[in-house]
């Protein structure tokens, strides 16, 4: 039998996570984040529905290439920039954007050959502290930008570092307003938490990453309540029972001890797909349609569930690790982590099925 592990794209949730983003941001042009593989569901099979998208911002010029072949013909953001001169050529020759946040990348513009021009993405350091011109040099940098021939237009940008809690983004738009004003260049600001939460922040461009996959960027507001739908479900099934006795342990090092007589089953998932080796017992998962939740340690191939509302389950039953029925945020929340990295570390083994194409 074919290991029944399966992770589900679903294109028609990510037309509709699109349409939601525009209706948060509706007088701004939104650039795609599709770096990470498209958060672990794949540039190529996601591009179709991103055809509606004004742009797309990534990391690697490799994707870059790949959806330039794929015949995507809009804004493509480089969100380092280039790294090198080679990757600074092609970015011309692909007629890329390109985000210039350091005074090594400037000097860079000059390798060039004459008549090649990028669109450049001045960055502004405005409190993450993590790229960026500061304050105080952005005003230079961008006077030489303006002046280089191989700069063929300029937009002004930054990032928030937190957008999606209670400190907001006031103070980091209150710098960037200053280091840009009287200039007349495009300008983007919001992340998916900003886009959402701050309506100032909604400016020419909008960069929405994990809404587009049906995610949230908050702890106190849940997908579905902005109106999100997962785009990736990981599903699998379960591939033997055991029934355990009080006292009986399950999994590695003994870290779960049955209270009570039980039925264990055992899934085909485990830290080798992508699941999170440190999710604990009770972790929730949904077996046969029914919630349940975890127990004892993952192990690389396999997991083990709590089937005691689960009467009618075996092997053969449907489990679903997250997406539909079980967000991935609940899923990672109970781990420890955030949904970004759960979709992300989606494993090259696991299958992958296209839906609503």
């Amino acid at each position: 039998m074919t290991r029944p592990i399966l992770a589900s794209i679903d294109l028609s949730a990510l037309r509709r996570n699109l349409a939601q983003i525009r209706s948060f941001a509706s007088g701004s042009r939104v650039a795609a984040v599709v770096k990470a593989d498209a958060y672990g569901h794949g540039i190529l099979r996601i591009l179709p529905v991103l055809a509606d998208a004004d742009g797309l911002a990534l990391l690697n010029i490799e994707d870059a290439v790949v959806a330039r072949q794929a015949g995507f013909d809009r804004r493509i953001l480089l969100l380092e920039g280039a790294f090198d001169r080679a990757e600074l050529d092609l970015a011309a020759r692909l007629g890329l954007h390109v985000v210039i946040h350091c005074e090594e990348q400037i000097g860079l513009l000059g390798s060039l050959a004459a008549g090649a021009v990028v669109h450049a993405h001045l960055k502004l350091n405005s409190g993450m502290n993590r790229l960026g011109f500061t304050s105080g040099s952005f005003e230079g940098a961008l006077a030489r930008l303006r002046a280089h021939p191989a700069v063929a237009s300029l937009t002004l940008m930054t990032h928030f570092a937190s957008a999606d809690d209670g400190r907001g983004v006031e103070e980091q738009i209150g710098r960037f307003d200053r280091a840009a004003a009287g200039t007349p260049f495009e300008q983007s600001l919001a992340n998916s938490a900003a886009l959402i939460r701050f309506p100032a922040a909604r400016r020419d461009w909008v960069r929405p990453g994990i809404v587009l996959y049906g995610a949230t960027p908050f702890e106190d507001r849940s997908a579905a309540d902005l109106g999100l739908a997962p785009v990736m479900t990981l599903t699998s099934r379960l591939i033997a029972v055991q029934d355990v006795q009080p006292g009986d342990h399950v999994g590695y090092g003994q870290a779960f001890t049955a209270a009570r007589p039980m039925r264990i089953g055992v899934v085909a998932c485990g830290y080798a797909d992508g699941y999170p080796r440190h999710a604990p017992s009770g972790t929730p998962i949904v077996v046969g349609g029914v919630r349940t939740v975890t127990t004892g340690r993952v192990s690389m191939d396999m997991l083990m569930v709590d089937l005691s509302n689960c009467p009618d389950a075996g092997v053969g039953t449907p489990v679903t690790l997250w997406g539909e029925g079980v967000p991935v945020d609940e899923v990672a929340t109970a781990a420890g982590t955030i949904g970004y990295e759960l979709l992300c570390a989606l494993a090259p083994r696991v299958p992958v099925r296209v839906l609503g194409g």
